[in-house]
């Protein structure tokens, strides 16, 4: 089974070298980074960012705590198979002169496999070894969101002057401007990220693909309210929203109170 996999791996790399080679292009390390430029980066970049400004040395050993809980809470592990693989590819990339790529260092994978420091990727990989998983439930939430808003604009899209006038003067929050806001960058980042990903990446709700989905500013209470208008309008699949519907669900934005 080993040698297959060897087979397979040699096959995928001097394809994909050898193709690279015939386009004229370089397997680069175009903005890598060492390890110690990384170090030194996140120690005097990641402190300013605490609310203490620690000196450059605190910082040092705070984030040498931080690799630690890592690795003793969810550390980096590979499995003997994997740790070959890749071992296998570094030996491949080194024999075929292929320089390592942008995100995985081969080099550093190698040592982290050797000196069991299985703490490091976290620290230099935190883009891939971050830990972060969607909640379902805010998947969901942003779905209902998207799909509110589509049927909102693809209404008011058809509707008269008229019509449109009666929703302005009825939403005061939005007027004649209704147009998804999107979610909040700050409180709420991972809304704003499954949002995005949704429409740059699985072609999703395409018609807000070229908005700013940033609102700058929290809107989860908002959009609750407003969801709940809108699953309360009868039988409303197969049919576009009327200018009274529109106007009572974009009205719920704003607070009761305000």
């Amino acid at each position: 089974m080993l040698p297959r996999l060897y087979l397979l791996f040699g096959t995928c790399l001097l394809g994909l070298y050898g193709g690279a080679s015939y386009m004229g292009w370089e397997f680069g390390g175009y903005g890598r980074e060492t390890a110690q430029q990384s170090t030194a980066r996140h120690a005097s970049g990641g402190r300013s960012s605490q609310s203490d400004v620690p000196s450059r040395s605190e910082a040092m050993r705070r984030l040498v705590e931080m690799g630690l809980a890592q690795e003793n809470s969810a550390g980096v592990r590979f499995s003997d198979g994997e740790k070959l693989l890749l071992l296998a590819m570094k030996d491949l990339y080194t024999k075929l002169g292929v320089k390592g790529g942008n995100t995985l260092d081969l080099d550093f994978v190698s040592e982290v496999i050797y000196g069991g420091h299985y703490w490091a990727p976290h620290w230099q990989l935190p883009g891939v070894f971050h830990g972060h998983t969607d909640n379902p439930s805010n998947l969901q939430f942003v779905i209902d969101v998207l799909d509110m808003w589509d049927a909102i604009e693809r209404a008011h899209a058809t509707f008269s002057k008229q019509d449109k006038d009666i929703v302005a003067r009825k939403s005061e929050a939005f007027g004649k401007h209704v147009k998804f806001p999107g979610f909040d960058g700050n409180g709420e980042a991972e809304l704003l990220g499954i949002a995005g990903f949704l429409i740059s990446q699985l072609n999703r709700f395409t018609r807000f693909a070229k908005y700013d989905l940033n609102a700058h500013m929290p809107t989860r209470a908002a959009y609750t309210r407003m969801l709940s208008v809108f699953e309360s309008v009868p039988s409303r699949a197969g049919r576009a929203l009327t200018a009274g519907e529109v106007s009572q669900i974009l009205f719920a934005f704003r607070h009761p109170q305000a």
